[in-house]
């Protein structure tokens, strides 16, 4: 790995007072959002296996294989389902889910005029959190029951919300939408909201193995950084550098890490040198401009956001 910037390498971000950060992006105006941007995205398919110093992916597929935007994918905690946004007829995002074990697809929310992004299973499961934007616009995180039950607002106070990931059962980080936009610490049972970091990535994810979540640091223009943050003492501290140009990754159960650029996807172990190893070439299955990344928990999976390079 390229040597880090000495105030990354100290554990210096930069960081802000919770309070004015969150008043300067409650004031901002929204903007076109990541939660909002929308394209000719299809979510694929593959296999993983993982072995130590090597990762194989076989037996890829398209599973959307339609026009219009499919993306945002995200695996149930049993690992057999996907979730994703896909954005259909009526121009509104919802959430669909794939059924992995026979292929069936089924829509999840139906509530136009608003829209849903971002699906995650809650960590004691029986529900969705999602961003929802709202008929007035505004961006919030809502609780969707799988079964029966109401959805509500998970944090009523914390607009515009773009991403987010949870530590814990009642911890999480989210990206707040601002110029730049803001890591926020949220506490559910509390309602308390820190912001801890400014200028960051959108891709938020818990890391295996505890209560710690990686945020990307955009601090530095010419490179960008996984940082870990440890939610109970707040301390942050790099992993790795990413590829140029690329701000999604994922994390492999076995610590490792996993990110795509074009038609390439690559591996880095954080516990070595952190160097990016090109582990696959998916292009001759058709597979272009990879964006986002998600791994089912038994790292036996991996959900690939791609431009098909043909219909």
């Amino acid at each position: 790995m390229s040597r880090l910037p000495s105030a990354l390498a100290a554990g210096r971000v930069p960081l802000v007072a919770a309070a004015a950060a969150v008043a300067a992006v409650v004031a901002v105006s929204m903007a076109p959002t990541p939660a909002r941007a929308q394209g000719n995205t299809d979510v694929f398919l593959a296999s993983l296996v993982l072995r130590p110093g090597a990762v194989q992916v076989t037996a890829l597929r398209n599973v959307t294989a339609r026009e219009g935007y499919d993306n945002q994918p995200a695996f149930s905690r049993d690992g057999r389902t996907l979730y994703f946004t896909s954005t259909r007829e009526d121009a509104q995002a919802d959430i669909y889910a794939y059924a992995l074990a026979d292929g069936t697809m089924s829509r999840v929310t139906r509530t136009a005029p608003e829209s849903e992004y971002s699906a995650t299973e809650v960590p004691d499961g029986g529900a969705l959190s999602v961003i929802r934007v709202e008929r007035d616009s505004t961006q919030r995180l809502w609780r969707v029951p799988l079964g029966t039950g109401t959805e509500a607002v998970i944090l009523p106070s914390l607009k515009p919300v773009g991403y987010h990931a949870w530590a814990d059962p009642f911890r999480l980080a989210l990206f707040v939408l601002g110029a730049p936009p803001v890591l926020v610490l949220a506490d559910v049972r509390t309602g308390r909201a820190d912001t801890l970091m400014v200028n960051i990535g959108r891709s938020l994810h818990r890391i295996p193995g505890g209560s710690h979540v990686s945020v990307v640091s955009k601090a530095y223009e010419e490179n960008w950084y996984i940082m870990d943050l440890d939610v109970d003492t707040r301390a942050m501290r790099p992993v790795a550098k990413l590829p140029k140009g690329t701000e999604d990754y994922a994390w492999l159960p076995d610590g490792r890490l996993i990110a795509g650029s074009g038609s390439k996807l690559f591996v880095a172990d954080p516990s070595r040198a952190a160097e990016w190893v090109e582990v696959a070439d998916l292009g001759s299955g058709g597979v272009t401009g990879i964006t986002r990344l998600a791994v089912s928990p038994a790292g036996d999976r991996v959900a690939i956001v791609a431009i098909p390079a043909t219909r």
